[in-house]
């Protein structure tokens, strides 16, 4: 059995994995818990400057679309940034209400995961 843990939407899940043949492979997860707050109060402080909430890359790839701009007022969920990975569109939403402080990508620029798209205040 393996473990993981994995964060999906702001969600943290831990996952066991059971190593088994014949391609099967049962999953089980267990409740979701709370982000761990220590880590995310470091990535708070540099963000201070330009918006209090970064929007960040869930997946490494090329931005396909930026669909917000400077200035502009985005509800939770409303689409950011769009990026394209293996060949597949992924919306980058705003996590909270707010308005779009700065838009640190372009079109056709690469982003790992975990880079600051951009950011509401």
């Amino acid at each position: 059995m393996k473990n993981y843990t994995i964060t999906v939407n702001g969600t943290v899940y831990d996952v066991t994995v059971e190593e088994g043949g014949a391609g099967s492979a049962p999953v089980r997860a267990a409740a979701p818990k709370a982000a761990p707050k220590a880590a995310a109060a470091p990535a708070a402080a540099p963000a201070a400057a330009a918006g209090g909430i970064e929007v960040t890359a869930s997946v490494p790839g090329k931005v396909f679309k930026v669909e917000a701009s400077v200035g502009q007022a985005v509800k939770s969920g409303d689409t950011i940034v769009i990026l394209e990975a293996m060949k597949m569109e992924i919306p980058v939403v705003a996590p909270e209400d707010g308005t779009v402080a700065s838009i640190n990508v372009s079109v056709g620029g690469s982003v790992e995961s975990g880079d600051v798209l951009a950011t509401l205040n």
